[in-house]
């Protein structure tokens, strides 16, 4: 556990005793509060990791120049990375309407449409009118 996970940890209690000291009239102002900033430290860690895999790419050198071009890396994490942002003011909605329970809808659909994204393999949607290869060493 690292410093930013126990200071995590510290928020959450602290929001915890604050709704029990307030009463549940405040509970979704302070369950908005609370995943605001989870927000942030998700930002911040999808920020240092994309920076880090695309200076890992850099340092290693495109491929090939037909996969620098595509934007592969877009392809392959942009859904993923995507889900993850919009699934903090998500998770606040199904709090906020339908409690304990939207929450655990909400990511259980987070997590469907992420299992099914990674059972196509990373492979990209084909648009209109493009060829269909039967694999990446097909030129």
């Amino acid at each position: 556990m690292d410093a930013s996970d126990t200071e995590l940890k510290k928020e959450l209690s602290a929001t915890l005793q604050a709704r029990s000291e307030l009463g549940t009239e405040y509970e979704p102002a302070l369950v908005e509060s609370f995943l605001e900033k989870v927000e942030q430290r998700l930002d911040g860690t999808l920020d240092r990791r994309v920076r880090r895999h695309l200076a890992e790419q850099q340092v290693r050198g495109a491929r090939s120049p037909e996969r620098a071009s595509s934007g592969h890396f877009g392809e392959q994490y942009g859904f993923a990375i995507v889900s993850l942002i919009l699934a903090v003011p998500l998770s606040a909605i199904g709090v906020v309407n339908a409690g304990f329970q939207g929450l655990v809808a909400t990511w259980l659909g987070i997590v469907g449409v992420n299992a099914f994204q990674a059972s196509r393999g990373g492979r990209p949607f084909r648009r209109r009118g493009e060829e269909r290869r039967e694999s990446d060493w097909e030129d």
